[in-house]
This record gives structure tokens, C-alpha cells and sequence, in this order.
């Protein structure tokens, strides 16, 4: 199973600068107990924006442009055939960004786990729109701890 894990603001803004738009401790929580033990897919740009690498308790599978580029402690991917070949088959596989990817690997996901940030900002990294002829909302949790926006969890499910 090809599952998509993305925080979206209302603009579908993603990223700027290639960091978070905002920071959510408990998302951050659920990104981390969701994907524990299983294997996440990321672009090169992603992975040079995470805070520690690799992701512990998880196969780390980098994709990149760059023939017979290697990444110490990653599974490397050279193109989206070459990624969907190394998934893992007997468990869900997450796509966890950046932008590019997400557009590239949304025609084949079989889930979307979006936490729905109820706030524009500024970017330059956005999520494909989801459209409800393609995709289903299966379930939804709203929080409202924050001022500053609330937010929801959203699952959704392909038709």
C-alpha cells in the first residue's frame, strides 16, 4: 500500500524555503508513530531538510535525478519505476515529500493522510488538489488546541 503523509494549509502551501510551515508537536507525534517501522520515500531536498538522518525505526528510501547517487543508511531510488520496484509488499509505504514528489507519486497513492492546517502562508512548495471525483474522505479529526489556527486530520481513500 502507497500511502501520502502531508501537513496543507488552506492554500495548499507545504513548505518554504525548504522547511515546515509550521510546527505541530503533536503531528509531528503521529507523523512518527504512523510511519515507526515502516518505509518512507522522499526527495533529495527532504531529506536534506530533515533535523536528523536517517529516520530511525524506519527504511529510509531517498529519490533522486542523480545517476549512482548513494546516501549512507538509505535505500536509494533513481526514478518512480525504480521506487515502486523497492517497496516494501507486506506493509504500507509512505511518501512523505517534497512538493514534486507528492505530484509525481499522487496518481499512484491508494491513501492520503493530510493534516488540513486551517491557515494560509507564504510558499514555495504546494500539494496537488484533491478532488472528490478521485478520492474519498473516509474520516476526520478537528483540534482546536491552537489560537493561532485550528486544524484537522483527515484520511482519505481512492474511489
Amino acid at each position: 500500500m502507497l500511502t501520502i503523509i502531508v501537513a496543507v494549509a488552506d492554500n495548499f502551501a507545504i513548505g518554504k524555503d525548504n522547511r515546515l510551515l509550521c510546527h505541530i508537536p503533536g503531528d509531528l507525534k503521529r507523523f512518527k508513530e504512523i510511519t515507526f517501522g515502516h518505509t518512507v520515500i522522499m526527495g533529495k531536498r527532504t531529506w536534506e531538510s530533515l533535523p536528523n538522518r536517517p529516520l530511525p525505526n524506519r527504511r529510509n528510501m531517498v529519490l533522486t535525478d542523480q545517476p549512482d547517487e548513494v546516501i549512507e543508511g538509505c535505500v536509494m531510488a533513481y526514478s518512480i519505476e525504480d521506487v515502486m520496484h523497492k517497496l516494501a509488499t507486506d506493509t504500507e509505504n509512505f511518501i512523505i515529500g517534497g512538493g514534486m514528489v507528492y505530484r509525481q507519486f499522487l496518481p499512484l497513492a491508494d491513501k492520503l493522510l493530510i493534516t488540513r492546517v486551517y491557515k494560509s502562508f507564504e510558499a514555495d512548495a504546494f500539494f496537488p488538489e484533491v478532488t472528490e471525483n478521485e478520492w474519498v474522505l473516509e474520516s476526520e479529526e478537528e483540534h482546536t488546541e491552537f489560537e493561532e489556527f485550528r486544524f484537522s486530520y483527515q484520511t482519505w481513500v481512492r474511489k
